[in-house]
């Protein structure tokens, strides 16, 4: 069983930064990680996902060159740093760990889910 916890959200002014952080506890920490989000209304979308050695990483188009996937192994923590924020990225952002071969950018990739962190972005 693994366990994780997002924390980091809150509410910000656009084209400010946020650094979300997702702790996993439980099993060994030898597992994808990736951050979905889900906006009111909407459906639960992929934002990004990092191989478990961190050396693979993938984004949504969306998101690319403004958020970063990241992990400390040491510490069974994965972060996304949010840069230069906009209120389409308001949603609750999810964090999930996936034992698959390869790191999914499907839901029905991962295993495992956290409870959420609010993220809004104020114009």
């Amino acid at each position: 069983q693994v366990q994780l916890v997002e924390s980091g959200g809150g509410l910000v002014q656009a084209e400010t930064s946020l650094r979300l952080s997702c702790a996993a506890s439980g099993r060994t920490f030898r597992y994808n990680m990736g951050w979905f989000r889900q906006a009111p209304g909407k459906e639960r979308e992929f934002v990004a996902t990092s191989s478990w050695s961190g050396g693979a990483t993938y984004y949504a188009d969306s998101v690319k060159g403004r958020f970063t996937i990241s992990r400390d192994n040491t510490k069974n923590t994965v972060y996304m740093q949010m840069n230069s924020l906009k209120p389409k990225d308001t949603a609750v952002y999810y964090c999930a760990a996936s034992f698959g071969v390869v790191a999914g950018t499907q839901i029905k990739d991962y295993n495992y889910w956290g409870q959420g962190t609010q993220v809004t972005v104020s114009s």
